[in-house]
């Protein structure tokens, strides 16, 4: 008995409508570009897409300030199609005719709506092949549908439609109708390239609109369907500030649930900023007001209290984060305490059981195991040993006014109250620096450096100079 060979599997793109203005926006930027959740609205829709189709088969067709957007999104791996002139959705497909052409189906999404999933997208795939449609729009039912194109089904109950008509175009009885265009698609190449030409620009905005092609497929028979999606939020676009606010306000507050459920305790989530790459482990506490950026680890049993910030960093477990710092581009070990007030700026390493107080500010350090830097202190370009105490009042000087230079700092060394170490200085396992030193030579293991006047006591010169 012959062996019967299973076809072979359909080649599928995805194509990203990214190349609009910020114009409702009342923006310069472009559209996508625009953030919520902590990535630009482009970053959201192209992670969606990557969860279904291969970097290789993804396509973001750009126009408005090409450049930025291409780069803001460049580390994706996904292709660029340079559209140069916007001139509508469907001229956008008329511009990537090349590229697609060597595929089966194209998926077609929105770059400005965030908040479409995978399980959505794959969803509609599976349907449009399950249909073996033309054409099949993602649509959905909204309590308001004012301003959003109706969809015509064919019949109440069936999936097939026969066309879509805009809000200023529809009659009193189709205004009626909940069931909008989304606007995701999915379209078969060869009949989208074989009738996309019969787009017209006959429209107030003289533009080729994909809605159209509904109309063009059904008037040469080929099957155009729809497919509801189960949650009407997923398909929402951000054209107003105020849109956007709130698909900000949607992704937050998904996040925070989604940790929550992960055993994270947030207390008053409503008033936490966390982004949606933010990762944090089981036990850990995030008080009030406190927001969490960026690509930002967080261990589990840490503590993170009200009013702190934190972008791009690594905290390890069991990290107490008091009150009110600012923390960017660091690494902080476990169980080390910062705060409250203390200010980590970019390249600061704190090592396990360390401490960083108040009003302390680092850039660009490394204080080692179980040191301490308690108290007004600023510490940059510097490299800290374990077991070190340093003063309050401390400063490294570290500019000279063209370069900048290290300070070295040994284990187990004790810097006094008010001291000032010029760079480029170290100071020896084991030194001790008296209380309000100027250290311009390195001081030895072992050793005691003064770098001060000695004081001078004038008995009674106060009362003289009173006159008394």
């Amino acid at each position: 008995m012959a062996k019967t060979t299973a076809p072979p599997a359909p080649r599928i793109a995805v194509a990203i409508m990214a190349a609009g203005k910020g114009t409702r926006l009342k923006s310069k930027h472009p559209k996508v570009l625009h953030e919520v959740g902590g990535r630009p609205l482009l970053a959201h829709v192209i992670a969606a897409a990557l969860k279904v189709a291969a970097p290789a088969d993804v396509y973001a067709i750009i126009g408005h300030e090409a450049d930025q957007v291409r780069a803001a999104v460049a580390q994706t791996g996904v292709n660029f199609i340079l559209q140069e002139e916007q001139r509508g959705t469907g001229h956008a497909l008329m511009t990537a005719r090349e590229p697609l052409t060597a595929y089966d189906h194209v998926i077609v999404l929105s770059g400005d709506a965030p908040l479409i999933t995978p399980e959505t997208i794959a969803r509609l795939r599976d349907f449009h092949l399950a249909r073996k449609a033309a054409m099949t729009l993602l649509s959905a039912d909204l309590a308001d549908p004012t301003g959003y194109g109706r969809v015509l089904r064919r019949s109440k109950r069936g999936d097939e439609v026969r066309g879509i008509v805009e809000q200023k175009s529809a009659t009193a009885a189709q205004k009626k109708i909940r069931e909008i265009n989304s606007g995701f698609y999915v379209f078969a190449v060869k009949p989208l390239y074989a009738n996309i030409g019969h787009l017209s620009t006959d429209n107030a905005q003289h533009e080729y609109y994909l809605t159209d092609m509904a109309g063009v497929l059904t008037g040469k028979k080929a099957k155009v369907v729809a497919i509801r999606t189960a949650d009407p939020a997923e398909v929402l676009g951000s054209n107003t500030r105020a849109e956007l606010a709130d698909l900000d306000q949607r992704l937050r507050r998904t996040k925070c649930r989604q940790l929550m459920a992960d055993g994270v305790t947030i207390f008053y989530p409503e008033t936490c900023v966390i982004d949606s790459d933010v990762e944090i482990s089981a036990d850990t506490v995030i008080e009030p007001f406190v927001q969490l950026l960026g690509k930002t680890r967080i261990g589990g049993d840490c503590r993170i209290r009200s009013y702190s910030v934190i972008r791009n960093s690594t905290v390890g477990d069991g990290v107490a984060i008091r009150p009110g710092c600012v923390i960017d581009d660091s690494e902080i070990q476990a169980s080390a305490v910062i705060g409250p007030y203390s200010h980590l700026r970019p390249g600061t390493r704190i090592g396990e059981g360390a401490h960083v107080g108040n009003f302390v500010e680092t850039k660009k350090i490394r204080l080692g195991k179980g040191s301490k830097a308690n108290h007004l202190t600023y510490l940059g370009d510097a490299e800290i040993g374990e077991g070190v105490n340093i003063g309050a009042g401390t400063i490294t000087c570290n500019y000279d006014g063209v370069h900048k230079h290290t300070t070295i700092i040994e284990d187990g060394a004790f810097v006094g109250s008010d001291s000032t170490l010029v760079a480029p200085v170290r100071v020896g396992k084991g030194a001790y620096v008296a209380a309000a030193s100027c250290v311009t030579e390195d001081v030895p293991a072992d050793a005691l450096a003064l770098g001060r006047a000695r004081q001078i006591t004038k008995e009674g010169w106060a009362k003289k100079k009173r006159g008394e």
